[in-house]
């Protein structure tokens, strides 16, 4: 009886710990998927980010080029009207 006894205390003690064992391991499961749905949004946040910073800095480069620009054809009207000066220079000597 005592061997019995000691059987049926290991079966229900084994599926006890067995059910303990699944709820765990589904617990765990649980806890990586939300990890891995957690990465994935701040993943396409990030991506969301760098590509707003990414627009902004061509939109302030082009801006920069633009000024570039504007203060090239300042430099090319002064060249220009130095030249003019220089010639009237040179054609009264």
């Amino acid at each position: 009886m005592s061997n019995l006894a000691t059987k049926i205390v290991k079966k229900v003690s084994l599926e006890t710990l067995y059910e303990i064992i699944d709820k765990r391991t589904d617990d765990i499961r649980k806890s990586v998927e939300q990890v891995k749905n957690r990465q994935e949004e701040d993943f396409r946040y990030l991506s969301q980010k760098i590509d707003t910073q990414m627009s902004q800095i061509r939109q302030e480069i082009g801006q920069i080029n633009q000024r570039f620009d504007q203060v090239n054809q300042r430099f090319d009207q002064v060249n220009q009207r130095l030249d003019t000066v220089i010639q009237l220079i040179m054609q009264k000597n």
